[in-house]
């Protein structure tokens, strides 16, 4: 089979396509022929070393696909071949607590992944697709709309008519948006792009804020909510953002801790934390549980995942490149083309 391999630490341009052979499959696995993946942050750190944990070599990226079962395991009952299904980031993370054993599991990081003509998944780890998606759109949810939901809901509870402000138009921030609106949320959200915050608006977007033209952004969150803060940041910045999503934060309000977009050391203490008793909470992605109820969810309300670009499995690297420039609105997808 066709497989893409991060050999070295040298960046993006050390990813290479190789030959493989076809892997096998244990007793609790399927093998699934990869029709689509999507790209997130992780997948531009980790040629470049960026994942300490995950510091493994050779290995095949990516850890969101969707694809066609076409082998299933010996004791596999729950899949049969022909089946639509999307993989876990975390294979073996089904449900409650995350242990050190579902650490190890992240596809495309401490394992293989899917950025290949096959893919092997644990089965208890595989999902249906809901029957409104494509693979392409399907291959969207595994991080980004899995992560949003852990910090909306699994950790942040969140009820109708609370506030969340969504920080940028990535991957995590544009499901941030749609499942906190179905869910009966008001919604901030933040870009550089008039015409990103636009169509974020004709998305349901309650508000908006251009953060260029508003460097001291968390005063115009202040503002919007009478001074109160949110309920919830989904915090993907970093050390670039962290202090203004603080203050951007309600009384007793929650900090969900996700991403390094501006960088990754910085300031390790805030009092405001403490006067403001606000929740901050570390989210790696989610469950097979979390992504169960999730996909309840964009079933329910046809939610359908916002895909900016899509590229061939031969212009792989086209599709890291796009990300990389950080112009994309939603996820961008590699569809397998042959």
């Amino acid at each position: 089979m066709r497989a893409y391999q991060v050999q070295t630490p040298d960046g993006l341009e050390d990813i290479k396509l190789v030959e493989l052979a076809e892997p096998e499959i244990a007793a609790d696995e399927i093998l699934v022929k990869m029709k689509a993946c999507s790209l997130n942050f992780r997948d531009l750190l980790i040629p470049q070393g960026g994942y300490a944990r995950n510091d493994i070599r050779p290995i095949i990226p990516v850890s969101d696909g969707a694809g066609e079962v076409v082998a299933v395991g010996g004791s596999v009952a729950t899949h049969k071949v022909g089946d639509r299904v999307v993989g876990n980031f975390f294979q073996e993370w089904i449900e409650g607590p995350m242990g050190m054993a579902g650490l190890h599991s992240a596809l495309g990081g401490s394992i293989n992944g899917v950025l290949a003509d096959y893919f092997v998944l644990k089965a208890n780890a595989a999902l249906p697709i809901p029957e409104q998606l494509s693979y392409e759109e399907a291959a969207t949810l595994p991080c980004a709309a899995v992560t949003a939901w852990h910090a909306l809901v699994s950790i942040g509870n969140l009820k109708a008519g609370e506030t969340v402000l969504l920080l940028g138009t990535g991957g995590v921030s544009i499901f941030g948006l749609q499942l906190a609106k179905a869910l009966g949320a008001n919604v901030i959200i933040t870009s550089s792009s008039d015409e990103k915050l636009e169509v974020t608006r004709s998305m349901g977007a309650d508000h908006t804020i251009n953060y260029r033209e508003h460097p001291d952004w968390e005063n115009e969150v202040l503002k919007i909510t009478d001074g109160n803060g949110v309920d919830n940041v989904l915090e993907v910045g970093g050390v670039g953002t962290f202090e203004k999503s603080i203050a951007s934060a309600k009384v007793n309000g929650t900090v969900s801790m996700i991403g390094l977009l501006t960088g990754f050391d910085g300031p390790a203490f805030n009092l405001s934390v403490i006067f403001n008793l606000l929740h901050i909470h570390g989210i790696y992605v989610g469950s097979v549980e979390m992504f169960k109820a999730m996909n309840k969810i964009i079933f329910d309300h046809k939610i359908q995942p916002v895909i900016d670009k899509t590229f061939a499995f031969s212009d792989a690297l086209d599709a890291y490149r796009h990300l990389a420039a950080a112009k994309h609105f939603g996820k961008v997808v590699i569809v397998n083309d042959n």
